[in-house]
């Protein structure tokens, strides 16, 4: 993510679904904001992590547990993110 604290909703959602594409070979009409990480994406606690680790890399921010505690879908994601680079 180029310049992250400056991105608008829109593009944290464009580049969550890319990499939830790259990282999980997700099909990107699967990935809506209203999918559900572990029902509708079949994500599991280890691709959790792993896109947690992912996200840190890219916003290059640390990512407390308590933020993604309640993450439940893909706008879950981009509010997280969002609250990160914001704060």
């Amino acid at each position: 993510m180029v310049n992250a604290s400056a991105l608008s909703r829109d593009e944290i959602f464009a580049e969550l679904k890319r990499e939830l594409c790259t990282l999980f070979e997700l099909e990107p009409s699967k990935i809506t904001p209203a999918a559900r990480l572990y029902d509708d994406l079949d994500l599991d606690s280890i691709d959790a992590v792993a896109l947690a680790v992912r996200l840190q890399e890219l916003t290059k921010k640390r990512i407390r547990p308590d933020q993604f505690k309640a993450v439940r879908t893909v706008a879950d994601v981009v509010d997280a993110v969002e609250q990160m680079l914001r704060a």
